[in-house]
């Protein structure tokens, strides 16, 4: 008689651990945030609601499991995200470069304004046309968040698109 083969089961324990990998505070250093209309103010609102609500949030290789707040900021030439548990206890901060995340930051801010100005104006499928547009370079962005993140955080594509949005309401210094 053989002895079935052994099964792997650290992936059930980590998703299993995924109820608790999430983000359930987002603050963003108020130095960083740059002048806003209401419609980026809109758009942080909504992001931060809906990053709360449901993520999926692991920092790698720190030996922790969450509830985790981020704290997003600008400092020099990176972006920053202060990883902390719930309790206000230090895990860990990742600082990114921003050069892989300007042109798509701007290309992004130029689409929303003519988005903005579009649904106030134009025919619903220029408006439709404009939209599409915003999502692609908006899932670029989140795809460049994910890559710049790999082997620090784990994260889904949705709650980078999330955190994507939030990063565009920084104030890009430099």
């Amino acid at each position: 008689m053989t002895k079935p083969p052994a099964q792997d089961h650290s992936k059930d324990h980590a998703k299993g651990d995924d109820q608790n990998n999430r983000i359930v505070a987002v603050t963003l250093d108020e130095e960083s945030i740059g002048r806003s209309g209401p419609d980026i103010e809109h758009e942080r609102a909504i992001a931060i609601y809906d990053l709360i609500e449901q993520n999926l949030f692991a920092p790698e290789g720190t030996g922790t499991v969450g509830p985790y707040t981020l704290h997003i900021g600008i400092t020099g030439n990176r972006l920053m995200f202060d990883i902390r548990r719930e309790d206000g206890a230090p895990v860990v901060a990742h600082l990114l470069s921003l050069t892989p995340f300007r042109r798509i930051v701007k290309d992004y801010f130029m689409i929303c304004d003519s988005y903005y100005q579009a649904i106030r104006t134009a025919t619903p499928d220029k408006i439709e046309a404009i939209d599409m547009g915003r999502r692609g370079i908006h899932d670029e962005g989140s795809r460049t968040l994910q890559e710049r993140l790999k082997g620090k955080v784990r994260l889904d594509f949705e709650t980078a698109r999330r955190l994507f949005t939030l990063i565009t309401v920084l104030h890009w210094k430099g």
